[in-house]
């Protein structure tokens, strides 16, 4: 069952529901019915999650936040990053160094290592006043030493949330992650696609479907043209305004869609002889960084690319230059440059169209998703005149061309994707109100016959699923070695680890748990200044087994009752009971010391003189069965004398007769039996 509600606090302090055990709420702090500031925040049987931490880019400083007031960030367990840019990490630093986040922050070696250039860049060019600042480069700094690496299809678990990442498709390092906790699976995409290019892995399909899946929507029901005819479009856009002596820029991000158009473009130059002399220029401060990086996860790529890396760097281009900076470029002739950001908000890619925007000899390829409130948003649909940086306004003649490369699933791959997945609840974020509506009504279209829950919430709007959690107790180890018989009792260790259940021998503890067993060996001593001979004689009465030890065994007098216990003659006032604890021998232990209390209480003090001051055997008889009566008595409290001799014990309904002389038991309850 899901439903949605009205925006809300999720701080924990104001939970109070019925059912909230079984109850697990979703909730976009960004992203919702937005393309922007992913984050989404996710709770289930107290447990926390926050998915991505990003900012919005049409907005500054706190604005573009995601909404972080709607929770108590001391209160998540996990944050899970899926990749590195700037919609999906870049509140990462302001959230791990400015609220009470005290969790844990995974994501993969390839994140990590983008994530500290790309926010580096970000700090320098973000053109706001430092009270809009929203972190500093020791912020960055400082949150790389709390952020940990997972590797894909690695499982990690967190105070009882297990969560394991596919490879997304997207940009290097991408990861789709999936969630289980108490048995229920939530997979959270983040941005993917199923198509593979020039050096990505397509997106992997999990092996199992989960309760949830939280998906993208960013491109609705839209359809990529093939990438071939993609391509072609992008080069013979460039092509075209070169040979007309336009200059051509192409507004990206610095790491993802930027290495593949660079591969595009490199190898298009190598076969077109005639653009050897018009350069290309990837302006980004982070370029020969990008670049290491980038040849560092070779491996993470495709076939393609290792097999290439093999004879030759494919990043290593021939016909591509690094531009630092606007005073670096000696903009004389036709050229192509490829600037950052992607948004055309400020930065080199800002500086350049504002050189270039009044030639209508130049064109703006712009080569991927352009998020509302940007620039690059504002000139696809071509107005006359564009505002400045400075505030007054210039014609806007050059060519725009939009060409999506941005590697996000189309409709036709995100309706293949569910229904290989068939999750019977989907929650669709990620995409502006129309794009996502469309598709919300064509998947509930698709799935009409699948009873499947499609939700779109808006930011802060609660999404509320409920689950009937079942607790499944499994036994491993020894115990699993042989399948029990119908109605067979299968005893071992029940360990409680999160939302798991394991029976499982004592001797297995130490193997499948991080506990281990241990003897605990007791000592009591008992005043005790009758006779030794009579306390076993007593214990006789009890127990089928006393037996005397040797005294070079025990050093000194002993017996060992019901081979569990050893009593032991210390001194004329004193004995001493030694046994190791497990239930059995501690109720045995019980008995024992009861019996002791009683003899010394009810039978006079007994000095051994000589052979002639020993009582006869009868009337000890008859003082031990007084003993014996009054000790059942303390332990049982209903006892009488019954026929024959027997002594009658009544506990809660159940009766049993004990015969004095043999010691024998008669009782329908088994229990009352043994005891």
């Amino acid at each position: 069952m899901a439903s949605t509600g009205p925006p809300q606090s999720l701080k924990r302090s104001d939970t109070s529901l019925t059912r909230e055990g079984d109850q697990l709420i979703i909730t976009p702090l960004g992203a919702g019915n937005e393309v922007g500031r992913s984050c989404v925040y996710m709770s289930y049987k107290g447990k926390t999650i926050l998915f991505d931490c990003g900012i919005h880019p049409a907005y500054l400083g706190m604005a573009a936040l995601p909404y972080f007031d709607e929770i108590d960030p001391s209160t998540i367990d996990v944050l899970l990053v899926t990749h590195f840019h700037l919609d999906h990490a870049t509140s990462l630093p302001y959230f791990l160094e400015k609220t009470t986040f005290k969790g844990r922050v995974f994501m993969t070696h390839a994140t990590k290592a983008i994530y500290k250039l790309l926010l580096s860049d970000f700090v320098k060019v973000s053109k706001v006043s430092v009270e809009d600042m929203l972190y500093d480069e020791q912020d960055i700094l400082r949150s790389m030493d709390k952020i940990e690496v997972i590797d894909f299809h690695q499982t990690l678990e967190v105070n009882g949330i297990r969560f394991w990442c596919y490879t997304a498709g997207h940009v290097l390092g991408a990861a789709r992650f999936m969630v289980d906790i108490a048995g229920v699976r939530v997979l959270y995409t983040g941005d993917y696609s199923r198509e593979e290019d020039r050096h990505l892995r397509a997106a992997e399909i999990p092996q199992f479907s989960p309760d949830i899946c939280i998906i993208e929507s960013t491109y609705g029901v839209q359809l990529h043209q093939p990438r071939n005819v993609r391509e072609k479009r992008f080069t013979d856009v460039i092509h075209s305004t070169i040979s007309q002596g336009g200059r051509v820029l192409i507004p990206a991000f610095a790491l993802g869609r930027a290495q593949e158009l660079l591969l595009i473009l490199d190898e298009y130059w190598s076969n077109h002889l005639e653009l050897h002399n018009i350069p290309i220029y990837y302006a980004s401060p982070l370029a020969k960084r990008c670049m290491a990086v980038y040849q560092t996860y070779i491996n993470s790529m495709n076939e393609r690319i290792r097999n290439q890396f093999a004879n030759s760097n494919p990043f290593d281009f021939k016909h591509i230059s690094p531009l630092k900076s606007i005073e670096n470029f000696n903009d004389v002739g036709p050229s192509v440059v490829m600037a950052s950001p992607s948004g055309l908000q400020s930065g080199l890619s800002r500086q350049l169209f504002e050189m270039w925007c009044s030639d209508k000899k130049n064109a703006c390829v712009i080569p991927g998703y352009v998020v509302e409130g940007t620039l690059a948003k504002t000139i696809i649909n071509e107005p006359k005149e564009v505002t400045l940086m400075n505030g007054l306004t210039a014609p806007l003649n050059m060519q725009v061309h939009y060409i999506s490369f941005l590697a996000h699933a189309d409709f036709a791959q995100t309706s293949t994707f569910l229904k290989e997945l068939m999750p019977p609840n989907i929650v669709l974020v990620h995409g502006e109100a129309n794009e996502m509506g469309r598709l919300k009504q064509k998947l509930i279209t698709q799935f009409v016959d699948r009873n499947t829950k499609i939700i779109s919430p808006k930011n802060c709007q609660l999404v509320e699923m409920y689950f009937n959690s079942k607790k499944m107790e499994k036994t491993i180890g020894r115990l699993a070695e042989k399948t029990p018989e119908v109605g067979e009792t299968v005893s071992g260790l029940l360990v409680k680890k999160a939302f798991t259940y394991q029976i499982m021998a004592p001797d297995d503890l130490h193997v499948f748990s991080q506990l281990s067993t241990a003897n605990i060996s007791q000592r009591i001593t008992i005043a005790y200044s009758g006779a030794f001979g009579v306390l076993k004689h007593g214990l006789k009465q009890m127990f089928e087994s006393v037996e005397s030890l040797p005294d070079e065994e025990s050093e000194g007098p002993a017996f060992r009752v019901h081979e569990r216990l050893t009593v032991k003659y210390e001194s004329e006032k004193h004995i001493s009971l030694h046994w190791r604890s497990d239930p059995i021998s501690d109720m045995v232990s019980n008995s024992v010391v009861a019996l002791v209390l009683n003899i010394s209480r009810e039978i006079p003090k007994v000095v051994v003189e000589s052979e002639e001051a020993t009582k006869t055997e009868e009337e000890n008889n008859k003082k031990t069965e007084k003993v014996i009566h009054a000790l059942l008595v303390s332990l049982f409290g209903d006892v009488k004398f019954g026929e024959n001799g027997k002594l009658v014990i009544s506990v809660d309904g159940n009766v049993a007769h004990l015969d004095k002389q043999s010691g024998n038991v008669e009782s329908e309850n088994e229990g009352l039996k043994e005891r």
